[in-house]
């Protein structure tokens, strides 16, 4: 089984994508693709007058803090705009999607944080209404449903807490338990870089292969959003997927040219 994770960058070819996973779907439909959409949210947010604040957890990464507000938001755009632009893709070329958020059917269930504890200008602080939350299980029996009826499932953030409530769950880090639940081979995540960069953002200094114990050390390397990526790989590694690979989404042929050895391929 081949689950693909797109990020929401706007420099992501969303219409190669779609023709790829087409083409990927008639040889094998046994795949899932999850995506993103960070960065049409942020537009969203800040034309309706509620920017997106980023907070940096104690551990040293960055997440959006997710008030009710930001939730609603969220939801909108990633449920209802991106995943419905996913599902129109895939079907105008053929393939029979059905998009759902990991709310639906409690398909990402997890602990809701509603207590934020980051850092900010070197202080500790403690922000509370956070509607955040993480994927410690996964509805295998709802996807594997769709899969037997011949659907492919498009599936998106936010997920679900075990109270039923909405939470905003890391997409990277969906997919990589989805991808561990699954009994995944492969997981695919692509962004707007070419991989794993060594010396970011020069893009020749990709890192074309890994081995899982060398995880821990990249997790050093790695900038921005790749930081959350790294720690999605190491999980679904960790967790019995037999590969990760992190590949440009920007290209033509994206899954085929990745899957063929582009990217940085991680090995179990």
């Amino acid at each position: 089984m081949l689950i693909i994770k797109v990020g929401g960058g706007k420099s992501i070819d969303t219409d190669a994508v779609a023709s790829d996973v087409a083409t990927q779907f008639q040889r094998d439909p046994n795949l899932v693709l999850v995506h993103g959409g960070a960065e049409t949210t942020n537009e969203i947010a800040e034309q309706l007058g509620h920017p997106p604040e980023f907070v940096e957890s104690e551990s040293g990464f960055t997440s959006r803090r997710t008030d009710r507000r930001t939730l609603e938001i969220f939801e909108m755009v990633y449920c209802g705009l991106l995943n419905k632009r996913w599902v129109e893709a895939l079907q105008t070329r053929g393939v029979p999607a059905v998009g759902l958020s990991g709310l639906d059917g409690r398909l990402f269930e997890g602990k809701r944080k509603d207590k934020l504890r980051i850092r900010r200008n070197g202080r500790r602080m403690v922000l509370r209404d956070d509607w955040t939350g993480t994927v410690d299980q996964v509805n295998v029996d709802l996807i594997e449903r769709l899969h037997a009826g011949g659907y492919l499932p498009v599936l998106t953030p936010p997920g679900a807490s075990f109270d039923g409530e909405a939470i905003n769950v890391d997409g990277d880090r969906a997919a990589a338990k989805l991808a561990a639940a699954l009994g995944a081979d492969t997981l695919l995540i692509l962004s707007n870089v070419p991989g794993l960069l060594a010396n970011y953002p020069d893009e020749g200094s990709l890192i074309e292969r890994l081995r899982a114990k060398e995880l821990a050390s990249a997790l050093e390397l790695a900038e921005d959003r790749m930081k959350k990526k790294v720690l999605g790989a190491t999980e679904a590694i960790e967790q019995g997927a037999r590969r990760v690979i992190f590949a440009d989404g920007r290209i033509t042929e994206p899954i085929t040219r990745a899957l063929d050895g582009g990217g940085t391929h991680i090995v179990a």
